[in-house]
């Protein structure tokens, strides 16, 4: 009998995943016949969120060069490199361009099919274009994955979840929003991936509240300026006339930091410092229970924050006493040995020390809310102090004097590649790296300037509140005391959370009622290890894994940057020698209990 392997989700993580199967399989599979199932309505390799059906106008938020779906070296699996072209090698263009989604779409389509036709003979890949709707089957025996449409179901001896991004029901908020814009007239955009939003609600002329200022708010600036026939000038935005107003908020207040535009030169900083293996083993082994690695249950941003905050300061410090020593008061070497022993209080009064201007040191509550207590006496000073802080991150993150902001952005990637061993530490964490790491490139915050300039963007605030009230929707924000902006349509900018219990996913919801582990932001429980599904006692599941942002190993992303250890890599590695090991023994044993049925019939015939 043919082995039977069912991947639910044929996008990039799910490429990602059959790739470490191919370089795998000489050594772990060793020819018996085998069907791998790609289950997903869209198409292979780019999947949803890089499908070819999407606006030309919407780009990567990561230059070519830094975009890669290989393997090298850095990377801390057992199985093979295989390296490959990075995006920018493959299409033949400059590394320093931020492609379009189209462009990133062909490339994870040809990924794709490279990593098909390095499958071994006898290994069979099938697409069914179509929604799972639930799985079923003993925990011991095979696996049924039932399809949209389809009376019968896939029979499947492993099934890998690697379901990407989700849709999800409203939550309470979302709810109530909902209904009053229902029941007064007004437009609510609930949060969504804005390339499926339809914005044709959105008028010209009129105000729009949005709330949120990372890279969905990004695509909605796209898609109502340039996409409605806007185009820039130079500096200057020459609007189209059908360009609504957005009046844009969010927690900091503030849009994302641009995409660093310099290269890295010299040697990188010895990562990890203060937080690697060892650190995350002594997290692991304090609270009860943990010592296999399900999920860091009970760990909170107070438990991890300390080391993070050390590791991101080491980072930067090295870059800074290496590269730039005039800068400094004291030898890196003198420097770096207090830095290893002092605790918060003693590293502020050594860096005080040490570091005398303080725009070389590294401020990370300032970074991560930088208008706390700013206050602001109407909403035009508001504008010309947000244009003006735009201007300055623009000036710094394109400024190679201010290098040791890029050796934190490396040390964020580090910190991320041993965080998502710990399994969900809570949502903080992936906000606070988005912020700092994966903001828009930055031509897009300078067209943000050009169209702040030309009135069709308005900053609302730090803390913006919406409040639904005399039949209109109202934010303010504590930034312009006393203030507040009115209007008549409200777009969430942001993607749904990822949680198991709100998904509009039917399999997924077949599975919370199932009783599957759930972590405290309500993503799927796995087995670090290997990314098995974990019931609410605790036990992996041996038939059934799952990859990506549902669940609690979350990483920045399906594809990385080369040679910074890629942690999805590393889990696509170890859930593809799982499997592969999982098959190896099923064909042995069938092939065993094969020869032992002709055996007896044979010594049967001779009685």
């Amino acid at each position: 009998m043919r082995r039977s392997l069912v991947i639910v989700g044929a996008g990039p993580r799910g490429t990602g995943l059959i790739e470490r199967i191919a370089a795998n399989a000489p050594e772990l599979y060793d020819g018996h016949g085998l069907d791998v199932h790609l289950v997903d309505p869209h198409p292979p390799g780019a999947g949803r969120i890089w499908r070819a059906a999407q606006s030309p106008l919407l780009w990567m938020n990561s230059h070519a060069e830094d975009v890669t779906m290989f393997t090298d070296e850095t990377v801390d699996m057992a199985g093979p490199v295989n390296p490959g072209p990075t995006l920018h090698e493959w299409a033949g263009i400059d590394g320093r361009t931020f492609a379009d989604r189209q462009l990133q779409g062909a490339y994870l389509r040809w990924v794709h099919e490279q990593a098909v036709a390095a499958l071994p003979d006898g290994v069979t890949v099938h697409h069914h274009p179509l929604r799972a709707l639930r799985v079923s089957g003993p925990r011991e025996g095979r696996q049924q994955v039932w399809l949209e449409g389809r009376p019968h179901p896939l029979l499947a001896d492993l099934v890998v979840l690697a379901l990407g991004h989700l849709d999800a029901e409203l939550d309470a908020e979302q709810h109530d929003l909902a209904e009053y814009a229902r029941t007064h007239g007004l437009v609510h955009l609930p949060p969504d991936f804005t390339a499926d939003s339809d914005l044709s609600a959105l008028a010209p002329g009129e105000p729009v509240l949005v709330r949120g200022f990372g890279l969905a708010f990004v695509d909605l600036m796209v898609l109502l300026t340039e996409g409605r026939g806007g185009r820039y000038d130079g500096d200057t935005y020459v609007p189209s006339g059908r360009e609504p107003v957005l009046h844009v908020g969010s927690r900091r207040g503030v849009p994302y930091h641009s995409k660093i535009g310099y290269d890295w030169t010299g040697d990188r900083p010895p990562l990890p410092r203060f937080l690697g293996p060892a650190q995350i083993d002594g997290l692991l082994a304090r609270p009860e229970g943990f010592a296999r690695g399900e999920a860091a249950v009970g760990l909170s941003r107070e438990d991890v924050w300390p080391l993070v905050e050390k590791e991101l300061g080491f980072a930067h410090y090295h870059r800074l006493f290496t590269v730039h020593p005039e800068r400094t008061a004291m030898s890196w070497a003198d420097f770096e040995e207090k830095y290893a022993v002092a605790d918060p209080a003693e590293r502020g009064a050594l860096v005080a020390a040490a570091v005398p201007d303080p725009g070389d040191r590294l401020d990370l509550a300032r970074l991560d809310r930088p208008l706390e207590g700013v206050r602001f006496g109407s909403h035009e000073e508001l504008q010309e102090g947000l244009r003006e802080y735009v201007e300055a991150d623009l000036r710094r993150r394109h400024d190679p004097s201010h290098s040791p902001d890029l050796a934190v952005f490396l040390g964020l990637l580090s910190v991320y590649g041993q965080l998502v061993k710990l399994g969900d530490i809570g949502g903080w964490w992936h906000g606070f790296f988005s912020y700092l790491a994966s903001g828009p490139p930055g031509p897009r915050l300078r067209h943000l300037l050009a169209l702040s300039r030309a009135g069709v963007v308005r900053f609302v605030g730090a803390d913006m509140e919406v409040r639904a009230e005399d039949g209109v929707f109202r934010a303010s924000s504590p930034s312009v005391p006393g203030a507040s902006v009115e209007a008549r349509a409200l777009v969430e900018a942001r993607l749904p959370e990822p949680t198991v219990g709100r998904a509009l996913d039917p399999l997924l919801r077949e599975l919370h009622a199932e009783g599957v582990a759930e972590s405290p932001d309500g993503l799927l429980r796995v087995d670090r290890t290997d990314g098995r599904l974990l019931d609410r006692s605790g036990r992996p599941h041996p038939r059934r894994f799952a990859l990506g942002p549902h669940t609690d190993g979350r990483t920045p992303g399906a594809f990385t940057r080369p040679r910074t250890g890629g942690p999805a890599f590393r889990q696509n590695d170890a859930t593809a020698r799982a499997v592969l090991l999982f098959l190896a023994e099923a064909a042995e044993a069938a092939e065993a209990a094969e020869v032992a049925e002709v055996a007896g019939r044979e010594k049967k015939a001779v009685l």
